[in-house]
């Protein structure tokens, strides 16, 4: 069964998961990086799920699918930013900082396939004819 919803691509679900688990961890940094650290990487970890919401809504363009994609590339990548000034600034473990960079990268690597064969998600036009009428509350001159 073809997927209806983008809450269906494991890409989705592993970049929510990221998400809710920067979410979590960043409860533990220190207060002083509330609009700095914290605020950055649970705003660039949730946009990598919105820009892939947004991707799915414009799949009937290539050219938007793939820009909505390459933004949601920008956000993963600033994500992975925030995961390494987390572990450098010592608010989380190397292994948390491994298990989390490896999440990230897989997000990326999947992201980066859809760019590369849009076709597998794009909306392809629909076959059946159209009505004598197809937009009956346009007046016809």
């Amino acid at each position: 069964m073809a997927v209806q919803n983008v809450k269906e691509l494991t890409v989705y679900k592993k970049a929510y998961g990221q998400a809710m688990s920067f979410f979590e961890i960043s409860k533990r940094f220190p207060p002083e990086e509330r609009y700095a650290l914290t605020g950055q990487g649970r705003r660039s970890s949730r946009s990598v799920c919105q820009n892939l919401r947004e991707a799915w809504a414009k799949r009937r363009y290539e050219a938007h699918f793939i820009s909505k994609l390459s933004d949601c590339d920008g956000e993963n990548s600033e994500t992975d930013t925030c995961w390494d000034f987390a572990r450098d600034c010592g608010y989380i473990s190397s292994e948390e900082h491994a298990e989390m960079t490896e999440l990230n990268h897989e997000v990326g690597r999947m992201r980066g396939s859809m760019i590369k064969c849009p076709d597998k998600f794009l909306l392809t036009p629909d076959p059946r004819p159209l009505t004598p009428d197809p937009c009956p509350l346009i007046p016809v001159p």
